[in-house]
């Protein structure tokens, strides 16, 4: 949403489908799970009284239209793409087949998981995490508009310490921000490493996936 505070920047996903392409023109095969919040966050809804299954699939839904709009800035960008929904609506998109998802990807498309688990209760980093096991992802990337995990939050305390690298227990027990609890543990029953950058950086998405030190490292030790 940039800084508009609501809906879609088209100059947010047009940078962010740049950097992907520049990924993708490297031959590194890339899923994809876009969050909904800049449309509709479920949780908060029901925090303010709607039904928490209905608020859920809203935001799932919203996760939808922000998969279709990657996707178009990606297609500008002759770059293939899929996207493949945890709800079905074909006349929109691909359902979620795992085998049909990891084909695409040996193909050279980016797919983009939408939808999240298709589950209400569940979070867009399980979803993340859910699908990088399914396709035996090597790390999981989280874009976000800091540079890594903090102790606290940047934006409020100029003084908080980013961490370049924790463990799974770690962020759990610390109660960091990184992910939710579900998201972290499936990740460390499955030796997932998570790494946590700053995608609004021009160049940081491939510099890390050049093995490049930005951004903090979760993993087992």
């Amino acid at each position: 949403m940039g800084e508009q505070g609501l809906g879609i920047d088209p100059k947010i996903v047009e940078n962010i489908a740049g950097e992907i392409k520049e990924v993708n023109r490297m031959g590194v095969e890339m899923g994809i799970v876009i969050g909904g919040g800049n449309i509709f966050r479920g949780l908060s809804a029901s925090e303010r009284g709607m039904d928490r299954v209905s608020a859920d699939y809203m935001g799932m839904l919203a996760t939808v239209i922000n998969a279709m709009a990657l996707q178009d800035f990606l297609e500008r960008c002759d770059v293939f793409t899929r996207v493949l929904t945890a709800i079905k609506m074909e006349e929109v998109a691909e359902p979620f087949i795992r085998r049909r998802a990891i084909r695409h990807l040996e193909k050279g498309r980016i797919v983009i998981f939408a939808a999240g688990t298709g589950n209400p209760y569940f979070t867009t980093d399980t979803a993340a995490s859910l699908r990088a096991v399914e396709i035996e992802a090597d790390v999981i990337l989280k874009g976000t508009k800091v540079d890594g995990v903090y102790d606290s939050d940047p934006k409020q305390n100029s003084d908080a310490k980013m961490f370049d690298e924790l463990s799974y227990l770690e962020v759990v027990k610390r109660r960091l921000q990184v992910m939710d609890s579900t998201a972290v543990t499936l990740c460390m029953d499955n030796k997932v490493p998570i790494i946590v950058f700053n995608i609004t950086k021009h160049g940081y998405l491939k510099r890390v996936i050049q093995g490049e030190k930005l951004g903090t490292k979760i993993v087992g030790a």
